[in-house]
């Protein structure tokens, strides 16, 4: 008797369709071997003295061996006409005493075959809705009755090999469910994140402009951020600094920080006095909780007549900013001195004037690029930062946002936090081409 005669009527092929989804849900076909599925064939084998068994999951058009014990690397067998699949088609222990005088097993390939089986019983491997994916069997070459108690311990360790299913089922389950939470962590972070920097930097008469932000973590909002925006007298306000923390207390201090610096420039723009503001309204906001700090790096641009701009920083406990020379040395724009803001009682900040003239440029960066490690283990620090600019010597912003990426890029792993760039330049004059006569 075979699954093509036993399966009939209408409602047999919808069945069959529920019982092999019943087979795809628990992903277990085409696995690599398993030793707890191993273990299972190898203790039915042993347990009714017999030379081979298998945990068989019956396919559309196959059944494959999760574990086979004495088969000889054999790993599935057709379905039909099948010893398992005629199994799957009944409820209780399916058992062949003699092959060869039992119609239901007389043209099995494994009977036919030189392992020449004679007995065969099999008990079917039943999910909880019923559905039935395979069976745990046992078979010999010389006929046989088993007992009882070999019976109920043939079902016993079906019962096994479901539990050992549904486990790992349950895993896949939680595993795509952490994917797919983290997925949707990093969309909201990365929405999250883009709310807190500009969507795109302003054009900038006489000075080109670039910025980018790298995340050390993509499932995490990080606490940089970076601002250029006009003044109502000519001049143009910019800053870039660090939160402390990371995730969604960060994002709401950043949040907070950036619009206090805007307000602040609108209301006065000195550097000095916008920083200040910023740590008074942090103070104000976290008083009575942690507290909640920054660092932070503030400057005004002033166009000069003679094509340069007036540079006017001031810092907040922040990496002072670069600048790459016409000459190509480079010089660091110090406010070291500065101090945290919205920790410290009283805080000082320190204020710096300097010229940026064309052919040069200025970079604003977080500490992320300075913290990150070298091959060797060592910090890249400040140092590290003003070799590499000084050897490739960019000339404009877009030159200056590359060379740092690429620093980034070759120090890999070595980068645990995130970075904010803002770069700044002053266009060279352009000198017209002279054609020669010939």
């Amino acid at each position: 008797m075979t699954a093509s005669s036993v399966q009939t009527g209408p409602t047999a092929p919808v069945a069959e369709e529920a019982r092999l989804a019943a087979v795809r849900r628990y992903q277990v076909l085409d696995t690599p071997p398993d030793g707890a599925f191993d273990r299972i064939a190898s203790l039915a084998a042993r347990l009714f003295d017999a030379p081979m068994a298998t945990v068989a999951i019956v396919d559309t058009d196959r059944v494959w061996f999760k574990a086979a014990h004495g088969l000889d690397g054999m790993t599935e067998t057709d379905r039909e006409p099948g010893l398992c699949a005629s199994a799957i088609l009944h409820g209780e222990p399916y058992v062949v005493t003699d092959a060869d005088s039992d119609a239901r097993a007389f043209a099995n390939p494994l009977v036919r075959s030189d392992l020449g089986v004679r007995f065969y019983a099999a008990v079917p491997i039943t999910t909880a809705d019923g559905q039935r994916l395979g069976t745990v069997d046992v078979m010999d070459t010389r006929p046989r009755r088993p007992t009882d108690d070999q019976l109920e311990a043939l079902k016993d360790l079906a019962a096994l090999v479901m539990d050992e299913l549904e486990l790992r089922l349950s895993a896949i389950r939680t595993v795509a469910a952490e994917r797919e939470r983290r997925a949707e962590a990093e969309r909201l972070a990365r929405a999250l994140q883009r709310t807190l920097l500009p969507p795109a930097l302003p054009d900038v008469p006489g000075l080109q402009v670039a910025a980018a932000y790298h995340t050390a973590s993509a499932d995490e909002v990080g606490g940089d951020f970076y601002d250029l925006f006009p003044l109502d007298d000519g001049r143009w306000a910019f800053f870039l600094g660090d939160v402390c923390g990371k995730g969604a207390d960060a994002a709401a201090l950043t949040s907070l920080t950036r619009y206090t610096l805007r307000a602040a420039a609108i209301y006065d723009p000195d550097p000095c006095a916008a920083l200040a503001n910023l740590d008074a309204v942090l103070k104000g906001e976290y008083q009575g909780s942690d507290p909640r700090y920054c660092t932070a790096v503030f400057g005004v641009l002033q166009p000069v007549p003679d094509g340069s701009y007036s540079v006017t920083l001031a810092g907040g406990g922040h990496p002072s900013a670069l600048a790459v020379r016409v000459d190509g040395t480079v010089q660091a724009i110090s406010t070291a001195g500065g101090q945290l803001i919205g920790m410290l009682p009283s805080p000082q900040f320190v204020q710096t004037t300097a010229r940026l003239f064309p052919g040069e440029c200025l970079l604003l960066y977080t500490d992320g690029l300075t913290e990150a490690r070298t091959s060797d283990g060592r910090m890249l620090d400040e140092d590290g930062l003003t070799r590499h600019l000084a050897a490739t010597a960019p000339r404009t912003a877009d030159q200056l946002l590359q060379s740092v990426e690429t620093l980034l890029t070759f120090l890999g792993e070595g980068v645990t936090d995130d970075t904010a760039l803002l770069a700044l330049s002053v266009p060279a004059p352009f000198a017209p081409r002279i054609q020669e006569n010939r």
